[in-house]
């Protein structure tokens, strides 16, 4: 019955039709829909159902364990700082969560979409698939008590600033949803890296990241707090053990590369050691890695097939680097206690770099290697 109906009134909205000026909304939700039907119309091509949509889609299914943990955590933070979590049952906990959490998404993608219909009808393009997931992340990265107005500026800096002027998905050189918090972040340092954030309606108090950033380490929850994530934070980023199972997934359907993870972990990690050992720093390598946002830009951000580094050989310099400079601005700038985000935006500008330097040595070596077999 839907694909009759969405047959019947398609011709409405192509060229000719009376809501023509409409066609690329319409396509927008026909192809989210349906897997399109349009293939090329000579050459080889290779027939596969799984496209950019389905794509895009299997990242926020990645994300939904952050998301619904988030939620929950939101609830168990309010309550617990007013003394009144024994009280609650679970549903309490969760719809109070969800009461602040739910307007985020919807502010992000309501101003998000709404953006990218625009520029998709003026253009006279498609719209682009790419917000789905930005749009599902930004509020992941941001605090619960983030004023909509803000976060609604910071979604259409993304898509107008990183994304439109540069064409549109896959053009794009910086991550959008890490534009949107870097706009939060220095237009309204108060209300993103003040020294307490929104713990319930009526109390603040300092994530474990302020804490290190006020040389209070005694004070940081303990590994297993760190690793569950019932703490303090932004909403999607405090429990690792869901961030974990969205890595599983991403993985075992190849949309994310393992080599880009592990090396930012590694470099994050061999860093955050020697840094330790020499005493420069209190904060152990597991507290590094499971503090604020790491774990989560090295699983969802850095991954960004269109931001990050294509290469094979890229991908291990391009992530080893972002751990190591994520590291190094946490401990020897406290003024930007989650280094992660800048870490990230600045190996996205570089990244092209990487790879055009991976592939001329490439073939610097073939050169050298065709010279040989001449001789």
């Amino acid at each position: 019955m839907l694909r009759n109906f969405l047959t019947s009134i398609k011709p409405t909205f192509e060229r000719g039709g009376r809501l023509s000026f409409l066609h690329s909304t319409f396509e927008a939700f026909e192809s989210f829909l349906y897997v399109p039907n349009k293939v090329t119309s000579k050459g080889a091509h290779i027939r596969d159902p799984f496209d950019m949509k389905r794509a895009m889609i299997m990242v926020v299914i990645a994300l939904v364990p952050c998301a619904m943990f988030g939620i929950y955590n939101v609830g168990h933070q309010h309550y617990l700082a007013l003394g009144m979590l024994s009280e609650q049952g679970f549903w309490d906990i969760v719809l109070y969560g969800l009461g602040k959490v739910a307007p985020l998404f919807i502010i992000s993608y309501v101003v998000g979409l709404g953006i990218e219909f625009a520029f998709a009808e003026f253009r006279k393009h498609e719209v682009n698939e790419g917000f789905l997931v930005s749009g599902f992340l930004i509020p992941l990265i941001s605090p619960p008590d983030i004023p909509l107005w803000i976060l609604a500026l910071a979604t259409a800096f993304a898509v107008i600033i990183g994304k439109e002027i540069f064409g549109g998905t896959g053009m794009n050189i910086w991550n959008p949803a890490l534009l949107a918090r870097a706009f939060m972040f220095f237009a309204y340092p108060s209300q993103m890296s003040g020294d307490n954030v929104w713990v319930s309606d009526a109390v603040s108090g300092p994530t474990p990241l302020a804490n290190v950033a006020q040389n209070a380490t005694d004070m940081l929850p303990s590994v297993n707090e760190l690793f569950w994530g019932l703490i303090p934070g932004s909403i999607g980023e405090t429990s690792k053990f869901c961030i974990i199972l969205g890595a599983i997934i991403l993985l075992w359907t190849r949309i994310a590369s393992f080599k880009t993870m592990f090396s930012i972990i590694a470099g994050g990690g061999l860093l955050a050691f020697i840094l330790n050992v020499s005493g420069v720093t209190d904060v152990t390598v597991s507290q590094q890695l499971l503090m604020g946002g790491f774990l989560f830009g090295a699983v969802f951000m850095a991954t960004d097939p269109v931001t990050s580094a294509n290469t094979g050989t890229g991908k291990w310099i391009y992530g080893f680097l972002t751990g190591i400079i994520a590291v190094v601005i946490r401990v020897f700038n406290p003024a930007y206690p989650e280094g992660m985000m800048l870490a990230i935006l600045l190996m996205n500008t570089f990244a092209p770099l990487i790879d055009y330097a991976v592939i001329e040595s490439n073939i610097k070596k073939r050169k050298k290697r065709m010279a040989i077999s001449k001789n």
